[in-house]
């Protein structure tokens, strides 16, 4: 049987990407489950084997020539940041030509990328647009625990407006049909409100009541089971979020906070909606712990596994 075929970028290399990465690429037990390239600069990458995976041989597909002894460790750097989307961006292209299987990205810092030029709010929204995709979402996972966003990176004046009836009914649909494809046949799915108490029946704003319940009622009618609009304060209380295979968060800190209160170590981030498979992990860069060999792999090996998993379902 053919080995799953990951693209696995490097990501920032003043960061905690590269360190993971490697690890990743020279553990046994991925190895045997797919052939992982590890997608960056030659020179960084294998500046990481020697410091951390002495003697590993491995796949590397060059996607720039910066330097290792040239970029500056933990701190925002333009080179790094172009970098970084250079390896993304032909991991991308290396997907969408079947190349590879999925893709699997490491961190990436955002003032980095920004830095050097290149208007950058996020991996989800630079793979959705080099994918020429429109209707796409991001999710972070761990095990039964799923949770998509309705909007993600735009400021929190702006997401009362971005939440539509359209919106919130073409997410659902992206959440269900993940779930769908991981094996479960009826998915049972709850989804958020937008205010505080769900909106006390318009009393602390009308927007769940003029948008999200509407959006709702729509789904259901349409054969979907989804509960809510909950309070947010209590939907991921345990005996509430367990009760469900997915969760419809409207936006970005909404979800990732309570997310990573409870499995920031295993997480997974995923784009949903894309011709193709792409996770990631659920942190950042962590500067703070750049290069000294004790960043935690959890995340990074559960989002290769889960790229594994979909790749070989696919």
């Amino acid at each position: 049987m053919k080995k799953i075929r990951i693209a696995l970028t490097m990501g920032d290399p003043a960061g905690i990407g590269p360190e993971i990465a490697v690890k990743a690429a020279a553990n046994v037990e991925l190895c045997c489950l797919a052939d992982i390239s590890l997608y960056g600069c030659s020179d960084i990458i294998k500046e990481a084997v020697k410091r951390f995976v002495p003697d590993a041989k491995l796949n590397i597909k060059e996607t720039g020539d910066l330097q290792f002894d040239d970029i500056n460790i933990a701190q925002i750097d333009a080179a790094c940041g172009l970098a970084a989307h250079n390896a993304v961006i032909m991991a991308t292209k290396d997907a969408l030509t079947g190349e590879v299987d999925a893709i699997v990205t490491a961190p990436m810092n955002k003032a980095s990328v920004n830095s050097a030029g290149i208007p950058f709010t996020g991996h989800t929204e630079l793979i959705a647009e080099l994918c020429k995709c429109d209707n796409f979402a991001m999710m972070q996972s761990a095990g039964d625990l799923r949770v998509v966003f309705v909007t993600t990176h735009i400021p929190l004046s702006e997401v009362a407006a971005a939440i539509t009836q359209k919106r919130i009914i073409e997410v659902a649909h992206l959440l269900e049909n993940v779930i769908k494809a991981e094996g479960i046949k009826h998915p049972k799915l709850a989804a958020a409100a937008i205010n505080p108490h769900a909106g006390e029946n318009g009393y602390m704003g009308t927007r769940d009541e003029e948008v999200v319940k509407p959006a709702l009622e729509s789904l259901r009618s349409g054969g979907m089971s989804i509960d809510g609009p909950f309070p947010p304060d209590t939907l991921f209380i345990e005996n509430t979020r367990r009760a469900y295979d997915g969760i419809l968060s409207m936006y970005h800190d909404q979800g990732h906070i309570p997310f990573k209160m409870l499995a920031f170590d295993r997480g997974v981030n995923s784009t949903l909606g894309l011709p193709i498979i792409r996770t990631s992990v659920d942190h950042g860069t962590a500067f703070e712990i750049a290069w000294q060999g004790v960043a935690d792999t959890g995340s990074l090996f559960a989002a290769i596994k889960l790229a594994i998993t979909r790749a070989a379902n696919g």
